[in-house]
């Protein structure tokens, strides 16, 4: 079920998440990662690399959430790096830093998505 749209600005990442948790798409959401990235979920846990992402979003697609798209801020942007965050309906702040792929695409590298303001 995999989604294999690379995300040609910083945002289309955290759009891309909302499609592809609400479809359950847990190679889709492996993918908005690089192989080494580091995701804070849940909250006070940390996960290292694809296989421990992966297990991660098994979990949270079987819970079978329905998510909807929060606030998205402008990226903040410096070269191949940049700082997306969005402000969910629950008024949790998500915040994240992406790097631009040698190819043009972005990946996130560190995923905090649980930051309660």
């Amino acid at each position: 079920m995999t989604h294999n749209k690379a995300a040609t600005e910083p945002n289309d990442l955290g759009r891309y998440f909302i499609e592809r948790a609400n479809a359950g798409d847990v190679d889709g959401l492996v993918a908005l990662y690089e192989p080494s990235a580091v995701l804070a979920f849940p909250p006070g846990n940390l996960a290292t690399g694809h296989a421990e992402i992966r297990k991660v979003f098994e979990q949270f697609v079987a819970a079978a959430p329905v998510l909807s798209p929060g606030r998205q801020h402008p990226p903040l942007v410096t070269g191949d790096l940049a700082m997306t965050a969005a402000t969910q309906t629950n008024d949790d702040v998500s915040v994240e830093i992406a790097r631009r792929q040698p190819d043009g695409s972005w990946l996130w590298v560190a995923d905090q998505p649980s930051l309660t303001p």
